[in-house]
């Protein structure tokens, strides 16, 4: 096994599925991480090759290479299905879990694992063995509906529409046709359509959370760029609002991740950095009263890497801010 650090003081942690764009992204920022130190870096298919991070050189190692009981911390970035056995793997050998699929999500059969879309469960996930990091697509719907939802502002029966576009990176690093750069690029279009995007699942479950009497229909779309992640949500309102802000300012107040704009968001205001950002406004020449809200993350900081290591701080007791970029 290969160390990466010898940091007096740093607790180690490891990637399984570091080859992929969530993996990476980890290791970057665990190596810039000042209370952290990267134990092994797993990859399956390109076992025994570099990556350079953060002025590093990792050397990928077989999975079942890996000493976990080396880490106090594991994150798995591996495929969904194949995720939730390695992070039982994890916990036989004493360490700490955050997994990155959808295996262990709510809505996805499980039901005793924390959903760390962190400024909502700080609680649960201070501490906690093992946390199941939410999708990218649920992280920046949530963070935007849930004020209004818990603030009982929305038509009971109506329909959230949700019309979301990400970069590639989105899909992952398994070679696609429909990825690739001639197809990918001057073009946009929807996927996953019909309503029945798995991150559905996510986000229907934690809506049911609050108590509220609404049907979601999400739309993704491909962007022809590398990240980033920009939603634009119609939401039926039982009356007007005189200040739009008001109800995203009150529920996010002080929260350093997640920043509230009377400007619409744009992926240039939030890509590299950990935060969703979210604006809304009152939509004009509509018989019911409707709120635009807008919502932008980096698909794989704040809708991955970042907020898996956000949860895997509290999880540590460290500062939950600790490495991250803001």
């Amino acid at each position: 096994m290969q160390e990466y650090s010898l940091y007096v003081h740093k607790i180690p942690v490891g990637v399984l599925g570091a080859s992929g764009y969530a993996g990476r992204e980890l290791c970057a920022l665990i190596l810039g991480h000042p209370r952290l130190s990267l134990a092994f870096a797993s990859a399956n298919a390109q076992r025994g090759e570099h990556f350079h991070a953060a002025g590093s050189s990792i050397t990928f190692a077989a999975p079942e290479d890996v000493a976990l009981a080396s880490a106090e911390l594991v994150f798995s970035a591996l495929p969904h299905g194949a995720s939730a056995d390695w992070v039982a793997r994890t916990r036989e050998a004493g360490a700490r879990a955050v997994d990155l699929s959808a295996d262990l999500r709510i809505g996805n059969g499980a039901s005793d694992v924390p959903y760390g879309l962190t400024e909502v469960a700080r609680a649960e996930v201070t501490g906690a063995q093992v946390i199941a990091n939410p999708g990218c697509y649920p992280t920046a719907t949530l963070i935007a509906i849930l004020p209004l939802l818990e603030a009982g502002l929305v038509v009971a029966g109506s329909t959230i529409s949700i019309s979301a576009a990400s970069g590639v990176t989105g899909a992952g690093m398994a070679p696609r046709t429909d990825l690739l750069f001639g197809e990918v690029t001057e073009n946009f279009k929807a996927y996953g359509v019909a309503n029945e995007h798995r991150h559905l699942r996510e986000m229907r479950a934690m809506v049911a959370r609050t108590g509220a009497d609404v049907d979601l229909l999400f739309t993704p779309h491909l962007l022809p760029v590398a990240r980033g992640i920009l939603a634009t949500i119609l939401v039926p309102l039982s009356a007007p609002l005189a200040d739009p802000l008001a109800p995203l300012r009150a529920r996010w107040k002080g929260e350093r991740f997640i920043e509230v704009s009377a400007e619409p968001p744009a992926l240039r205001d939030v890509v590299h950095r950990n935060v969703v950002r979210l604006s809304a406004r009152m939509a004009a020449h509509v018989r019911t009263p409707t709120l635009q809200v807008f919502a932008a993350i980096d698909n794989l900081v704040k809708g991955a890497a970042g907020q898996a290591l956000q949860n895997a701080n509290l999880a540590l007791g460290l500062a939950e801010d600790a490495g991250l970029p803001a």
